[in-house]
């Protein structure tokens, strides 16, 4: 299929939903999943990924605030949607669309008791990241303020992991996961019932599978980034040589300049560049593929354009070129820049035009 777009984001929902399955494959029967679509499906396209989500059978949508909620709901998307942080000026428009809300703190736990129409809530305990949460210690409050608003209908206690991906910090990990068994237990007995709870996220589940509980928040896994060798990347980005240029020695390239040819060069140049998510940190260090081949980026990268080396190689303009995909990993290329693959893959700009299929 030819696409009048240059630069491209690939998405492959078959290697999604291989990856759904794996990750299920390790959790007990009843183990539900939730699905983590915040910040665009980290890049992806919330709405489409969503939609493969649902038909897979994910219990609910996690995004992060209620206009990625409502902005499902518009798509037609009749899930259960978890907003993680509601705020205090959306009441409205969440009761209208029908979204879950984690409440955190005393100021949204006041709010919501304070309306009387029936919302779905889940609570958050801080475990020891110090970022949102419910202390221990103000269990007992909370539990009795849910028990005096009968339009409050608690689904789940959850918390969050802070290093559930660092092998040597698997002490901390499970000090939280610890507290948090502690916290469930004393709400619970308080409460009078069992409720669902959820602390393990897609690195919990790698590592600590067998500190589940009831739910589970599958994020990064899904789209494949991750040493697991049984996930798979499920998203590749391109572009293409717009021009191609002879340089001569000591000519410079780019912006400040910050490269001098140290001889006689051919260069190509690529539309893309940090606005859509190209992070500048990969000037003169980071690399791009083109015909298989590893072409060295030279100079700044600019807002829509970079410059690689291409001395060697016989190319024309309009050929494709690898950003990341088969031949250089998102986590390759997080760890070039010392950061995250969530980086890489959530700055991506909406921009850039996104592709799906069923390979």
């Amino acid at each position: 299929m030819e696409f009048s777009n240059e630069t491209i984001l690939h998405i492959d929902l078959n290697k999604l939903e291989h990856n759904f399955n794996f990750l299920k494959s390790t959790l007990k029967k009843n183990t539900k999943i939730i699905g983590v679509v915040k910040a665009f499906a980290y890049g992806h396209g919330d709405v489409e990924i969503s939609k493969r989500l649902e038909k897979l059978g994910a219990y609910a949508l996690w995004v992060s605030d209620f206009e990625e909620g409502i902005s499902l709901r518009k798509a037609g998307i009749k899930s259960k949607i978890i907003v993680a942080n509601p705020g205090l000026k959306s009441y409205e428009e969440i009761i209208k669309y029908n979204l879950d809300i984690v409440i955190y703190n005393q100021r949204l736990l006041d709010l919501y008791t304070s309306h009387k129409k029936k919302i779905n809530i889940h609570i958050k305990f801080n475990s020891g990241m110090n970022r949102y949460g419910f202390d221990a210690e103000e269990t007992a409050n909370v539990v009795k303020k849910i028990k005096n608003n009968y339009h409050l209908r608690l689904l789940s206690i959850c918390s969050h992991l802070a290093a559930s991906d660092k092998e040597e910090k698997s002490e901390f990990t499970l000090n939280q996961i610890a507290k948090f068994k502690t916290i469930s237990k004393n709400f619970e007995i308080i409460y009078g019932a069992k409720i669902d709870k959820h602390i393990l996220n897609s690195n919990g589940v790698l590592n600590f599978v067998n500190q589940q509980m009831d739910i589970v928040r599958l994020g990064i896994g899904l789209y494949g980034s991750s040493t697991n060798k049984n996930l798979k990347q499920i998203s590749r980005l391109s572009s293409v040589v717009t021009q191609i240029r002879n340089v001569e020695k000591g000519e410079s390239v780019g912006y400040d300049p910050s490269f001098v040819a140290p001889k006689n060069m051919k260069i190509a140049i690529i539309p893309i560049g940090y606005a859509d998510g190209l992070n500048r940190k990969f000037s003169s260090i980071g690399s791009v593929y083109i015909n298989k081949k590893e072409c060295k980026i030279i100079g700044n990268i600019s807002m829509d354009s970079f410059a690689v080396n291409t001395s060697n190689l016989n190319i024309q303009e309009g050929e494709t070129v690898e950003i990341f995909g088969n031949n250089l990993s998102v986590n390759k290329i997080a760890k070039r820049i010392n950061t995250i693959p969530y980086e890489i893959y959530s700055t991506l700009n909406r921009r850039i035009k996104r592709v799906y299929s069923d390979s």
